[in-house]
């Protein structure tokens, strides 16, 4: 795994445990029943719930395996405690606007809940590392896909 903190807003904890319970306690039992059941028709080889239930749970398995190393390499960070409100850290709604004037509301959140869609950008996605530390009226140069560009801060709140 990485050697890097594994840091998460509490919601988006709240949802991987969400995720985890359901499968858990959920949709495992009722596949294994299921399997169970297919197993006792007879000729397993051409037994369609049989063979698509072993690959299903083998897929919850493995989903369950890498939620549960998630949860446990998880560091639960609260935005709305931050101390320092002025400068961009963990869980700040940033407001930046590159050259053209264009602006983007962004949201720095753990990178297991980040949705780029949503305006959720991952703690170590390259644009948030840039945008680390910085208080309105920076600029700061962030090299991405699409080429290098600069973006001013122009607004940093927290929840």
């Amino acid at each position: 795994m990485e050697d890097r903190p594994n840091y998460i807003t509490p919601a988006g904890y709240s949802a991987l445990k969400a995720e985890y319970d359901a499968l858990f306690g959920g949709e495992r039992p009722k596949l294994v029943e299921t399997i169970a059941w297919a197993a006792g028709n007879g000729d397993r080889s051409e037994n369609g719930d049989y063979i698509y239930g072993r690959k299903r749970l083998r897929e919850i398995d493995r989903r369950l395996g890498w939620l549960s190393k998630r949860m446990k390499a998880a560091k639960v960070v609260d935005p709305s405690k931050q101390e320092d409100r002025a400068r961009v850290w963990f869980g700040a709604t940033v407001t930046i606007a590159d050259e053209d004037d264009n602006q983007r509301i962004l949201t720095l959140v753990g990178d297991d809940e980040a949705d780029a869609g949503a305006g959720r950008i991952g703690w170590n996605a390259p644009l948030a590392r840039a945008l680390r530390g910085a208080a309105v009226g920076d600029l700061r140069r962030v090299t991405l896909p699409a080429g290098e560009r600069e973006y001013e801060v122009t607004a940093v709140t927290y929840p």
